[in-house]
């Protein structure tokens, strides 16, 4: 711990055709960050290109995600943590409970697959569907 900061360090291990890549991650966190602070500087790095992108369609999303606190406390050592990720209409929500080790980390992990998952899904709805919605 460094000046009231937290630093966690994460290797994201990804697989390829005949390649490992290791992509490392560090997380700086206050130590009583609130989740919606979390949540804004992790959607904030999105936002800027912080984070390697897949495909033009995960650039082309990066502007339009959102990351919303639907817990009912703003603490990370609350018992029920809610974090909704969201794309225009298509949203993911994923549940934490406190005593899982490095929260901040795995929650910023978490935001990024759903990010890609809902990427993902956007790319195969027909442009009509959604200029309707």
């Amino acid at each position: 711990m460094k000046n009231g900061y937290l630093i966690f360090n994460f290797t994201l291990k990804i697989r390829k055709v005949l390649l490992c890549d290791k992509l490392k991650y560090h997380v700086i966190v206050k130590k009583s960050m609130k989740i919606s602070e979390l949540c804004k500087m992790i959607e904030d790095s999105i936002h800027s290109g912080k984070y390697p992108l897949e495909d033009q369609e995960q650039k082309n999303f990066a502007n339009s995600v959102k990351i919303i606190n639907r817990s009912d406390s703003e603490d990370l050592k609350s018992t029920d943590i809610k974090i909704e990720v969201r794309i225009q209409n298509l949203y993911t929500i994923n549940n934490y409970v406190p005593n899982i080790q490095h929260l901040p980390g795995l929650i910023e992990m978490d935001i990024l697959d759903s990010f890609k998952m809902i990427c993902r899904r956007l790319g195969r709805i027909s442009p009509d569907m959604i200029s309707n919605n």
